[in-house]
C-alpha cells in the first residue's frame, strides 16, 4: 500500500498541474498583492519555486538572488584576519538571508492560504456537498481523491453552474456510498443487477437493451467505413508485436482470458497508447475519436471458435457499448439434425438475442446483463468495439466532466502504481 502522505501529495501536484495560474485567475479579486506582482514564477508548483540554488524568485527576495560578494581582509598568513567572524558570517549575508527566508515563508503561506481559499469555495459547490454526504468524510479512510474533486472540478471548469452538475453531484455521491439514488425502473428490472452497478448517474431516463443504431452517427460512419477498417485490421494483425515482442492481442480482464476473447486495444480510457502503430489504422483512429471514448477499452475484439463470454453486467450506465462485425464466421447447422442453417455467433443483453454481420453495428447497454458465444468449430469471430460516453442522454458538459474525472483518476492511480489497462477507475 501507498502510504496515505504520498497519495494526497500525488493529488495535490495533480492539482497544481491542472490549476494553470490558478492563484492569478481564481482569486486576484480578493489577492491584491498577487495582481501588483504578476511573476510567473509564483504560479510554479513549490518545488520548481523553491528549487532556485540561491533562493531567487518568490515575493521579497533580491533581484540577482546571489549573495554580495565580501572581500576578506588579508593578514600575513594569508587568511582573513577575523576567520571566526567569516565562518559565522553574522554580517550582510545574515540579512540576505533573512530575506530569502522570509520569501519563502511567505510564497508558502500565501500559496497555502489560496489552495485553503480554493477549498472552501468548492465546499460549497453541489460537488463539495455530494462529497460531504460521504460517511467516511473528514476521516482518515476518506480516499483524498474525492476529498480535492472537488477543488479539481471547480478549477477545471470554473463556469460551470450547481444545476449543470446535478446528475455529475448524484454520480459522486452514489460512488462514495449512496446506493438509495438508484431508480426504482433500474431497481425493478430483473434483467439489470443494480447490485452490480458501481457508477451510476441518476436522472438519465429510461434505457432498452439494445438501441436503434440510426440514432448514433458512429454507427452510420464505421459501417460507411467498414470495408477500410477491415483492411486497417489486417495490417494491424500483420504486424501484432510491439518491438519488445508482446502480443499486442491481449486479456483485458482474467475472465476474457478464460473465455478465449482477446483484444487489441486502441485507446484506453478514452486516450492513445504510447507507441501504438497508429499510422497502420488511420481511418479507424479518425473516427474512434470522433466520439467521447470511455471505459477500458476501445479496440478489436477477437473470439476464439467454441468460446464465449459468460452472463455479465459492467455496472456502469454513463457508457454505452457499440460493436461492428469485421470478421463473422459463417452460418453452421441447427443443432438437433435438420438442414437449416444458424448464425454462429451471437450475443445476448438482457431477454434479447442478436447476431453480428460484417459491416453492421450493434449498440447496447451494458448495464443489462450479457454474454456472447462463437459456436463455430473452427472460425474466430472479430469485432470492433468502443465504449463511449452516452452521447444519447447526457450534456457535453457532463460528458467532459466525467472525462476529466476519469483522467485524475487514472493519473491517480498511476501515481499509486496500480494503473494498467483492464484496471478499474471508477
Amino acid at each position: 500500500m501507498v502510504p496515505q502522505a504520498l497519495r494526497i501529495a500525488a493529488l495535490i501536484g495533480i492539482l497544481a498541474r491542472t490549476a494553470t495560474f490558478i492563484f492569478a485567475d481564481a482569486f486576484a479579486p480578493t489577492c491584491p498583492q498577487l495582481q501588483q506582482n504578476q511573476q510567473p514564477q509564483v504560479y510554479t508548483s513549490p518545488s520548481r519555486q523553491f528549487a532556485k540554488k540561491g533562493g531567487g524568485g518568490g515575493f521579497g527576495s533580491s533581484s540577482s538572488g546571489t549573495p554580495p560578494k565580501r572581500k576578506a581582509a588579508r593578514g600575513k598568513s594569508g587568511r582573513g584576519d577575523d576567520l571566526i567572524s567569516a565562518l559565522n558570517d553574522d554580517g550582510p549575508r545574515e540579512e540576505e538571508e533573512k530575506k530569502k527566508s522570509f520569501s519563502r515563508t511567505f510564497v508558502k503561506a500565501d500559496q497555502d492560504r489560496l489552495l485553503n481559499d480554493l477549498a472552501a469555495r468548492s465546499a460549497r459547490t453541489i460537488i463539495g456537498r455530494a462529497v460531504a454526504k460521504s460517511p467516511d468524510y473528514g476521516s482518515p479512510d476518506m480516499d483524498p481523491f474525492w476529498s480535492l474533486l472537488p477543488s479539481l472540478i471547480s478549477t477545471k471548469f470554473p463556469a460551470a453552474t450547481d444545476d449543470e452538475l446535478r446528475r455529475v453531484a448524484g454520480m459522486v455521491e452514489f460512488s462514495l456510498g449512496s446506493r438509495g439514488l438508484l431508480e426504482d425502473d433500474v431497481i425493478a428490472n430483473p434483467w439489470r443487477p443494480h447490485d452490480e452497478l458501481h457508477a451510476y448517474m441518476p436522472g438519465l431516463g429510461e434505457t432498452e437493451p439494445f438501441l436503434d443504431t440510426s440514432r448514433l452517427d458512429l454507427c452510420e460512419r464505421l459501417s460507411e467505413n467498414y470495408e477500410t477498417i477491415a483492411k486497417e485490421y489486417e495490417m494491424l494483425l500483420e504486424n501484432r508485436f510491439d518491438r519488445k515482442g508482446n502480443d499486442r492481442f491481449q486479456s483485458v480482464t482474467s475472465m476474457n482470458y478464460e473465455s478465449g476473447w482477446k483484444t487489441m486495444v486502441l485507446f484506453y480510457n478514452g486516450h492513445r497508447l504510447k507507441d501504438f502503430p497508429y499510422h497502420l489504422c488511420p481511418v479507424t483512429t479518425r473516427i474512434l475519436e470522433s466520439v467521447p471514448l470511455a471505459g477500458r477499452i476501445a479496440g478489436f475484439n477477437r473470439q476464439q471458435p467454441g468460446s464465449g463470454i459468460p452472463l455479465h453486467s459492467d455496472g456502469n450506465n454513463m457508457w454505452l457499448t457499440c460493436q461492428m462485425g469485421i470478421k463473422v464466421p459463417p452460418r453452421i447447422a441447427k443443432a438437433g439434425g435438420d438442414d437449416s442453417l444458424v448464425p454462429s455467433a451471437h450475443i445476448r443483453v438482457g431477454p434479447e438475442t442478436r447476431h453480428w454481420e460484417e459491416g453492421k453495428c450493434l449498440l447496447y447497454d451494458t448495464t443489462y446483463e450479457h454474454e456472447t458465444y462463437n459456436a463455430h468449430p473452427t472460425e474466430e469471430r472479430v469485432v470492433l468495439h468502443v465504449d463511449f460516453f452516452n452521447t444519447l442522454k447526457m450534456t457535453k458538459l457532463e460528458i467532459d466532466v466525467l472525462q476529466y474525472i476519469y483522467d485524475m483518476r487514472e493519473q491517480f492511480m498511476k501515481a499509486e502504481g496500480v494503473a494498467k489497462v483492464g484496471a478499474q477507475i471508477l
